[in-house]
């Protein structure tokens, strides 16, 4: 099998991301979230998501809207939706991230709250 050269892997608080293949105007990622974990409430203004979860169970707060995925379901995040993944679980969740637009950099974020203090203050 020939190596993937758009691998990439980084640790976050929460967990970690792995970047498995970027297109022009798409990037494909496993979330591993850790049990008690979230990610900041965030919003894009480039691109939209699309989570599936293939691991445990995850809380999404998408929008107004708060939901509790598990195993082999999904949700679509548009573009500029406020949002938050978290981990209620004891055992790691992972989730499968599609992101389409026209950008997908990972400085296309707006954080609203962050427990780990990542919020830039202006």
């Amino acid at each position: 099998m020939p190596e993937n050269k758009n691998y990439y892997m980084e640790e976050r608080p929460w967990g970690k991301f792995e970047t498995f293949i970027t297109g022009e105007k798409y990037q494909v990622k496993r979330l591993t979230v850790y049990p008690g974990a979230k990610l900041s409430l965030q919003s894009h203004n480039h691109r939209s998501e699309h989570w599936v979860v293939v691991c445990g169970t995850v809380k999404v707060v998408n929008g107004e809207k708060e939901v509790v995925l598990q195993e082999n379901e999904s949700i679509y995040i548009p573009v500029g939706n406020k949002h938050r993944l978290e981990n209620p679980g004891k055992v790691n969740a992972e989730v499968i991230e599609v992101q389409t637009g026209d950008y997908c950099g990972e400085d296309d974020i707006v954080r609203y709250e962050d427990i780990y203090n990542r919020i830039e203050k202006v």
